[in-house]
């Protein structure tokens, strides 16, 4: 019995655990389980040569130009992951205050990484001068973003959870709001809109960590823009200091350079590594 333990695997191949032959290769499994496979992805990346794998590894294989099934779509959507990394996340639930440049594109980094459910709020429509640096479309000016980010989101992974407000936060509402959440990320314009939202979280929703925004205007060093720990549950993105004014606008390339910062410390945030 112990001979025969010894002589096998376990490893995931397109995300159901198998029982393999010690010293199989990549090319053997591909014969075996998806022979028609394109694309082969090893532990997070794509290969092309031949290689052995090993206890606990993760394959998938991939037909360019087929359309998966629901069962299929969620593990083929994540296989350029980090390994164990959807498998953490898929059940987090994540809000984002305020869909504008940093909302709507922190929006969609997250969908496209697999957060469970996005809680998303903003009281304001598509109009023209949004789409300068915002996540969505000339067909859709006049739409509210909630329904507008809605219906882009879904275009990129259907089976993602979304739940939109079109509505005004305030002092009374935010709670309510974000109740099930596990970060709250602030992405307003406004700095009395930003405080209100800060204080509120950390007052009603003690255990929510809270990932907001400050400094992200104009076209300065992309380096200046951080991410800072300003206490135990509270980071803050940016550069501390371009704030949007007469002449200093607001910009796709350094609005996108921040929004990916608040959504990378919300990933982190969500695998312990904060």
């Amino acid at each position: 019995m112990k001979e025969t333990e010894s002589q096998e695997i376990r490893i995931r191949i397109n995300e159901k655990e198998v029982v393999i032959p010690r010293n199989s290769t990549i090319f053997q499994l591909r014969s075996r389980y998806r022979p028609a496979a394109d694309v082969m992805i090893y532990n997070g990346f794509q290969v092309a040569a031949d290689q052995s794998v090993n206890q606990g590894d993760e394959i998938v294989f991939i037909k360019k130009g087929e359309v998966p099934s629901q069962e299929e779509f969620e593990c083929l959507m994540v296989a350029r992951h980090t390994p164990g990394v959807h498998q953490k996340i898929k059940s987090s639930v994540v809000g984002i205050a305020g869909l504008g440049g940093l909302g709507s594109s922190i929006a969609i980094a997250l969908t496209r990484v697999g957060i469970g459910k996005l809680i998303l709020v903003d009281f304001d429509v598509v109009e023209p001068s949004n789409l300068n640096r915002q996540q969505y479309f000339y067909h859709q000016i006049g739409l509210p973003k909630v329904e507008a980010l809605k219906e882009n989101l879904l275009k990129i992974n259907p089976y993602v959870k979304l739940l939109i407000h079109h509505e005004k936060l305030d002092r009374n509402n935010v709670e309510e709001i974000f109740k099930e959440a596990m970060v709250v990320v602030e992405a307003f314009d406004r700095a009395d809109q930003k405080a209100m939202l800060i204080n509120v979280v950390s007052e009603k929703l003690p255990d929510a960590y809270m990932v907001a925004a400050s400094g992200v205007a104009g076209y300065g060093d992309n380096n200046e823009i951080k991410t800072l720990r300003f206490t135990r549950k509270i980071f803050i993105v940016g550069d501390q200091k371009t704030a949007a004014q007469p002449g200093t606008g607001l910009m796709a390339p350094r609005v996108g350079i921040a929004a990916h910062h608040q959504a990378n410390t919300v990933l982190r945030i969500l695998l312990g590594e904060d």
